[in-house]
């Protein structure tokens, strides 16, 4: 999330990087409140794409729990995220 803030800011300027921020925190909140909103995707894990940039919100939702998977890119570095488990630790 910082790396893709910080090149945001520096492409566009802190306004930016800061609508991203903002996009994701809208992401998390409406996977929240609507746990089955996101595609199914890889096993138990949820994917919700953010407005205006080109992210996917991986997430599981358990016992009452948004926990955030990857915020991943939508063309780079494909599935680098995939080792993470999501079963709480």
């Amino acid at each position: 999330m910082i790396e893709a803030v910080t090149y945001y800011a520096g492409r566009g300027g802190p306004n930016l990087g800061e609508a991203l921020l903002r996009a994701f925190e809208k992401t998390c909140e409406i996977a929240r409140l609507n746990p089955e909103i996101g595609v199914v995707w890889r096993s138990k894990t949820r994917m919700l794409s953010l407005d205006r940039f080109p992210y996917n919100l991986i997430y599981v939702f358990q016992q009452g729990n948004l926990r955030v998977i990857a915020l991943a890119h939508q063309r780079r570095r494909p599935g680098y995220w995939r080792g993470r488990t999501p079963e709480p630790r």
